[in-house]
């Protein structure tokens, strides 16, 4: 349950920073989030078959 909160609070910080930022900005910074998340996904994947 504090962990939810934790990520509710964070969404939240990370959302109001999003409003605030230009759109290139946000577009980069969307980008390398997903890029990321998509790299933490593929090791994981392949942690997980092994």
């Amino acid at each position: 349950m504090l962990f939810l909160v934790a990520a509710l609070l964070l969404l939240g910080v990370a959302m109001g920073t999003v409003a605030h930022a230009p759109l290139p900005v946000t577009l980069v910074m969307a980008t390398v989030i997903g890029l990321w998340l998509l790299v933490f996904t593929v090791r994981e994947r392949r942690t997980r078959h092994r």
